[in-house]
């Protein structure tokens, strides 16, 4: 498919390059048969051309001479991101048999050119026919993970996916060019409907200087755009509730069989049904100049879920309905073949609703009367413009503005959230009735003005120079959070307790402690806890980079590229102050390309560079913002019977915060050091693709990564003290926690003494006590695939990886911690003993194959199969020590006590983090058959896709706190299933096509 070699190297995230050799100076005609657009370029003395920032589709590229085509080429389909080789004239009579199989190509997105000798990457292009075609869950991420290195994040996260090791939150985002990225969490992105994706591209790995804040990978989408020819269509799919598997029961018990052990949820009682109806119209408005895409689908689900048995006293039972519509319209304008704008805008929202129920476990039945309804609303908007400009043949420009609006707004059951919620714990059935749900962040509500906002713009430059292909540019964006989570329904909660030890703290803070009496119900130690929480803040980070980039063509053979990125990130609190400002990131890229032979079927790459990371705005509403954060115990004598609230209250003590977090400000120069350094890493890639024969490509790659500084907080008032101590001050100083670099040391301004006047305040690594973050990857990928050829689609990755190190990075799947930045992992030095092993993300084994079959011009097949090896296992547990100063922090050490004594930290022992084994193999298939009947001249489709044939339902988490107090033993959810991969779902599919 590639011919001989030419300069031309993969360039801007939303678009392509045509490049290749031809007769000296000629010129060379490349025309969209689909949109008219038509651009002309002249060949250098060398013969060499180049197209570049080219809209992806199909060209036509033809070699004009004395106002006549010699030669051309048809069908020439041109990938997001990537370099399609074209030789023309003498050129390509010197590999005419390559030329034939160009000359080839059918008509369709799922021929691309299989070896791209221009590139220094590692990517991987999904097509809107091959997403049509092959059995995947019709979702971004689901596609993105059929990549080599890709693995499911920790379910708690949404299973977002992990590249080459890093964490869920290392991921950056881009549809159209404009990056969509969860400007809170960095956890996820805004969504598309999933039929206008024109070309998914993920990259994995080598990415250039053009693109930056991510370690991890990249989801890059082009949509579909409109054409010259008039289309419409109309889908419906349907995953009935009947054809769904069972979910699996999970079990207590510590033997990591689900099968086994006391009955925990009854899980084969979830049901769901979901149904998507989605619609498309294309066309021109006015021929070759002016075209339109819109798109609609709106999904609704419906199921139901039951809670664990220790919630079954409560409302357990929840039936929830789920109501999606997203929608995408697009305009592009060649108001000149030399000037194109494009226009796009999109929806992505999501409203849900839930009924709670009781339900009896023994019977298998909830009951009749329904609680008021939870509602959650999520998503908003984003719109796109975007200039390209063809000054001359050597001159490019591009220039983009987006900007998106997302609303989150909850509401609690209970009279719409008006009144507080009333909860108990796992340590009291009493009062009866009320809902058992010690995650008490479930009753967060948001109100009205809790959004995430960005907008930005990048500008780039692109201009070639013998034969040297220069890039530059720079981009800003700014991404504001109103706190996501302001408080609780009612501004407060209650919970009800019971402690096993009368007169001992039921509070480490103030020395609270459990009554003696039962307040009434003539049992030792029950008492109730009110907590009020509010976070409300307006906080935003502005983020700027610029880069340079020189892709040298040094020989025939041998392309070169150098590139170099400088960002920066600056962090404000709810005030407007900049906590954190980090300047003058550089990022040196480099990457060269060989083409062994010449002739595009062999090629030897290796790549280098650097990658930042910022801090996303959850880093500011708590860590950097004013926040109220109060507990106070009581003990009460009677129940309101009317909302569970307590009656008869009796104080055991003030309202206290265990951070400090009073509702003041904070000052910004003491929440982080002033020396704070970026999270980075650094990645080294050498590998090889080959064209074997003309119908298979293989190739092989190694992957190297090690995250060189991360961000995160730590609690530890024990080095300040010692500090006071050594300057001769008081130590009258209610520490909450800052931001540092774990292994580094810091500098931060704190008022020590208590005086009123800030110190400066200097503590080296050593003073700190703190370990060097560790998170190394190391990976063989192998490859073979079979491009379309009319008949049939196939490839097969094999990946052999090992991701290991003290720490996974900014999120901390052990507890599905999501505070990105803020875990606890850094919060004390004791918390960080024996954390190197195997991180949550190593996978060792990964197989992934998929593909399709065109039996007949009706009839079509299509598969997918995944084979992985499980997670490690830890076991986490208390400190050996009870009276160290950090035990307060219960299970959060890679200790255990294994003796069956109960857990006085006299028979505990190390546990490194990943030494308890590992969960089990998982795999999966995915079939599906499509018939495109005869007599509706194949617009007309009916499919059936069977997603996990074989009803798989292997542990893909575990509980892995193995103890909960000093003297109670071992808790009996350790071990337990946290997730499972999703039972057996069968999706009907009907699709018209005009």
């Amino acid at each position: 498919m590639s011919l001989a070699a030419g300069g031309a190297h993969a360039q801007s995230n939303a678009t392509g390059t045509i490049f290749g050799t031809t007769t000296p100076n000629a010129t060379i005609v490349v025309e969209s048969p689909d949109t008219g657009l038509r651009r002309e370029v002249t060949a250098d003395k060398d013969g060499r051309y180049r197209a570049s920032s080219l809209p992806v589709g199909r060209y036509k590229v033809s070699l004009v001479q004395g106002g006549a085509t010699v030669d051309s080429r048809d069908n020439v389909q041109l990938a997001i991101g990537s370099g399609t080789e074209v030789a023309l004239g003498a050129a390509a009579t010197a590999s005419s048999a390559n030329a034939s199989n160009l000359e080839g190509i059918s008509v369709n997105a799922a021929a691309l050119p299989s070896i791209d000798v221009s590139s220094t990457d590692s990517r991987t292009v999904f097509t809107a026919e091959q997403l049509q075609r092959i059995p995947v869950p019709r979702d971004i991420t689901a596609v993105a993970l059929l990549t080599p290195g890709a693995v499911a994040g920790d379910s708690r996260y949404g299973n977002v996916p992990s590249f080459g090791g890093s964490a869920v939150s290392d991921n950056a985002y881009y549809i159209n060019g404009y990056a969509v990225t969860n400007p809170l969490t960095q956890i996820g992105f805004s969504a598309l409907p999933f039929d206008a994706i024109e070309q998914e591209q993920v990259l994995t790995g080598g990415y250039g200087a053009e693109f930056g804040r991510a370690t991890g990978g990249v989801i890059n989408i082009v949509t579909k755009r409109g054409t010259n020819q008039w289309k419409a269509g109309a889908e419906l799919r349907w995953e009935p509730r009947s054809l769904k598997g069972s979910p699996k029961n999970n079990h207590y018990g510590n033997t990591g069989n689900p099968e086994d052990g006391t009955l925990y949820q009854r899980r084969e009682d979830n049901t769901s049904w979901r149904e998507t109806a989605s619609v498309y119209a294309s066309g021109p408005l006015i021929k070759d100049k002016l075209f339109f895409y819109v798109t609609g689908e709106t999904t609704r689900q419906e199921g139901s879920t039951v809670a664990s048995v220790e919630a079954s006293k409560g409302t357990a039972y929840d039936q929830y309905r789920f109501d999606t519509p997203r929608w995408l319209a697009k305009a592009d304008w060649n108001i000149t073949d030399n000037n194109i704008v494009e226009l796009t805008g999109l929806s992505d929202k999501t409203k849900r609703e839930y009924s709670d129920y009781s339900y009896d476990y023994p019977s298998s039945t909830h009951g009749s009367t329904k609680n008021d309804a939870a509602r959650t609303k999520d998503g908003g908007e984003v719109y796109i413009g975007k200039y390209t400009g063809y000054i001359t043949d050597n001159l490019t420009l591009t220039a983009l503005y987006g900007r998106s609006d997302q609303v989150h707004t909850v509401t609690p059951s209970g009279s719409n959230g008006a009144n507080p919620q009333v909860l108990r714990s796992a340590t009291t059935s009493t009062p009866a009735g009320l809902p058992f749900n010690p995650n008490y962040s479930a009753y967060v509500k948001s109100v009205p003005g809790a959004e995430d906002k960005t907008h930005g713009w990048r500008l780039d430059l692109e201009y070639r120079l013998g034969d040297h292909s220069l890039r530059g540019g720079i981009d800003k964006q700014n991404l504001e959070s109103t706190s996501g989570s302001n408080g609780y329904a009612g501004g407060e909660y209650w919970l009800y307790g019971r402690s096993s030890r009368p007169n001992s703290p039921i509070s480490t803070v103030y020395g609270q402690a459990a009554p003696a009496s039962g307040g009434g119900y003539g049992t030792q130690g029950y008492y109730v806890r009110r907590r009020v929480f509010n976070t409300f803040a307006s906080v935003q980070v502005k983020q700027a980079a610029q880069y340079i980039e020189d892709n040298w063509q040094a020989t025939d053979n041998v392309m070169v590229s150098l590139g170099l990125r400088n960002e920066q990130f600056s962090n404000y609190n709810g005030d407007g102050e900049a906590y954190v400002k980090q300047r003058h990131q550089l990022a040196p890229r480099l990457g060269a390309s060989w083409d062994v032979y010449g002739d595009s079927s062999l090629k030897v790459y290796a790549n280098a560079g650097r990658y930042h990371q910022p801090l996303p705005n959850n880093v500011a509403i708590r860590g950097a913002s004013a926040s109220l954060y109060t507990n106070q115990y009581f003990t009460y004598t009677g129940i309101n019977p009317a909302n569970g609230a307590p009656t008869g209250l009796t104080s055991l003590g003030a309202p206290y915060s265990t951070n400090n977090e009073l509702g003041q400000p904070k000052d910004p120069k003491g929440v982080a050091s002033e020396t704070l350094k970026p999270q980075f890493q650094d990645e080294y890639i050498l590998g090889m693709q080959h064209q074997l024969t003309p119908a298979f490509d293989w190739g092989a790659k190694v992957t190297y990564r090690r995250l060189r500084n991360i961000i995160d907080d730590f609690c530890d008032d024990r080095p300040i003290a010692d500090w006071a101590e050594r300057n001769g001050k008081e130590f009258n100083f209610l520490f909450t926690c800052a931001l540092f670099n774990p292994g580094r040391g810091g500098t931060w301004s704190w008022d020590v003494d208590g005086d009123g006047t800030p110190e400066q305040v200097h503590l080296s690594a050593k003073d700190l006590g703190y370990p060097k973050p560790e998170r190394k990857y190391l990976a063989l990928d192998l490859f073979m695939e079979h491009p379309f050829d009319g008949k049939w689609f196939g490839r097969v990755d094999y990946t052999l990886s090992h991701s290991f190190g003290n720490t996974e990075g900014p999120v901390l799947s052990d507890i599905g911690q999501s505070d990105v930045s803020a875990t606890q992992s850094w919060d004390y030095p004791e918390i960080m003993e024996n954390t190197n092993g195997n991180l949550p993300n190593d996978r060792r084994h990964y197989l992934k194959a998929y593909g399709y079959y065109q039996l007949t011009p009706e009839w079509s097949f299509g598969a997918t199969t995944t084979v992985a090896s499980g997670r490690p296992k830890n076991c986490i547990g208390l400190y050996p020590d009870s009276n160290d100063y950090a035990s307060g922090y219960n299970s959060s050490f890679f200790y255990c006590d294994f003796s069956g004594q109960g857990v006085t930290g006299a028979n505990t022992v190390r546990t490194p983090r990943g030494s308890q084994g590992r969960l089990p193999w998982t795999y999966r298939l995915d079939l599906n058959v499509g018939y495109r009947p005869a007599f509706a001249d194949n617009k007309l489709l009916f499919q059936v896709d069977v997603l996990n044939v074989l009803n798989s339902q292997k542990v893909q988490s575990i509980n892995e706190t193995h103890e909960s107090t000093y003297d109670a033993g071992v808790i009996n959810s350790y071990g337990r299933p946290i997730s499972f991969q999703d039972p057996r779902t069968v999706r009907l599919t009907a699709r018209y096509d005009f």
